[in-house]
């Protein structure tokens, strides 16, 4: 667009060759032709100057210029007489006027204006950076206030002092933190606060912030489908941990990004749980393996040739919910693992662990437990929204960090979004 404006200067300058003596009046005019290049609504309101056939004009100055050849046959000083009648003809000011400033301002702008195009254009394209990411960072903090408000509570009207120090330790403590994380986060942040040279409290927490985020940046990994096809994805948890709700939302966001999915309702023991996934499907209008009151194995394991067969993109497996404790029905997942890999050997491909944010550190026991039994890949945390032990993710982060895909706040399908260790950490301190 703007290459545009500057080629048609040039065009019409060469129209009027001597206009250089109504240099002053351009000054007056130069305000219009800016307002047209910055903003859309008056760049329509400035193509009224692309009629700007008022060349016409310029063949009508000529014409009152006719009469100069006279003048011509005398001598050649006769010239400068002949330029005091071109102006001479100005008594139909209103044309000529007109006429002349539009190609005079013209040239005068390009210069002006050109600089101040390149100036404004770059601030324009910002406002469309976050787009919906913003709403679900509100939600995160909306959701994580039960966590952060005794961590934030730490720095109000504070000193930085050994006290600071240790009010902190007890509120990262209470939020689930655990021993080890807690005395990894304050060693790291008082060598920030040393190394920024901090001076207030809120200092401190910003670089807090930032401790915590680097702390978390190893468990944020995006969950890869493609690679394989089917990508096979075997869901595991304990009994109310939220399994089946996140299988049927992480189907409805892979169903929005294009991908083909089948579910395998392999959790053949729990009252319902078939129906309850069979909803979703209808939900999601995708594909479903069951068989009331059949073997999770073999569930498992027509779902994966089904889903071969009929060339879908990602198979989820649905698996009952158990203790770590119960070492029979750990046993069973095993051998639900090793049907799925007669099925497809490369499967699966994805081992994710369900965990409930409300159990706090009994969550790390969780992931140690199923670790040691499937060899976990990633996590899904939900319900953090009505919990204050969401500190339980920098505890797996300094003890078991395996990858956490996505975290959940609500009930709603977009209340499960992927983890981001920054925004956490944000939302965590306000």
């Amino acid at each position: 667009m703007f290459s545009f404006f500057k080629k048609k200067p040039p065009s019409d300058s060469p129209a009027n060759p001597v206009p250089a003596p109504e240099t002053a009046a351009p000054a007056e005019e130069t305000t219009a032709p800016a307002k047209s290049v910055f903003s859309p609504s008056s760049w329509f309101g400035g193509k009224p100057a692309v009629p700007q056939p008022a060349p016409a004009p310029t063949p009508v100055v000529p014409v009152p210029a006719v009469p100069a050849p006279a003048p011509y046959t005398a001598p050649t000083a006769a010239p400068a007489p002949a330029a005091a009648p071109v102006i001479a003809p100005a008594p139909a000011p209103t044309a000529a006027s007109l006429a002349t400033p539009r190609p005079v301002s013209v040239p005068a702008t390009p210069s002006a204006t050109a600089p101040a195009t390149v100036a404004l254009r770059p601030a324009a394209p910002p406002p469309p950076a976050e787009p919906e990411r913003r709403s679900w960072l509100d939600k995160l903090k909306t959701g994580l206030r039960k966590t952060g408000t005794g961590i934030q509570a730490v720095f109000v009207n504070a000193q930085i002092d050994d006290a600071l120090y240790e009010e902190l330790e007890a509120a990262l403590l209470m939020a689930d933190t655990g021993v080890k994380a807690t005395e990894f986060l304050l060693e790291d942040l008082r060598r920030r606060v040393k190394s920024q040279m901090a001076t207030n409290a809120q200092q401190v927490r910003v670089l807090l912030a930032d401790a915590i985020a680097d702390l978390l940046k190893p468990l944020e990994k995006p969950l890869v489908i493609g690679e394989y096809t089917p990508t096979v994805i075997m869901v595991a948890g304990v009994n109310g941990a939220g399994k089946t709700t996140s299988i049927g939302k992480l189907t409805k966001h892979l169903a929005n990004e294009g991908a083909s999915v089948l579910l395998a309702a392999a959790d053949t023991f729990r009252a319902a749980a078939r129906e309850q996934l069979l909803v979703w499907a209808d939900r999601n209008t995708v594909e479903i393996v069951s068989n009331e009151g059949g073997d999770p194995s073999a569930v498992s394991f027509d779902a994966v040739n089904a889903g071969k067969a009929r060339g879908k993109d990602v198979v989820l497996v649905d698996t009952a919910g158990r203790l770590p404790t119960q070492l029979h029905l750990m046993d069973e997942l095993k051998k639900i693992k090793r049907v799925v890999s007669k099925a497809d050997a490369t499967a699966p491909h994805e081992v994710l662990l369900v965990i409930d944010g409300n159990t706090g550190q009994n969550a790390l026991a969780q992931v140690r437990a199923f670790d040691d039994t499937l060899g976990l890949t990633g996590l899904i945390v939900t319900k953090l929204d009505g919990t204050a032990k969401g500190g339980v993710l920098c505890a797996i982060a300094r003890e078991r960090p395996i990858p956490v895909y996505f975290i959940g706040v609500g009930e709603k399908l977009e209340d499960l979004e992927t983890f981001n260790a920054r925004e956490f950490a944000q939302a965590l301190l306000g």
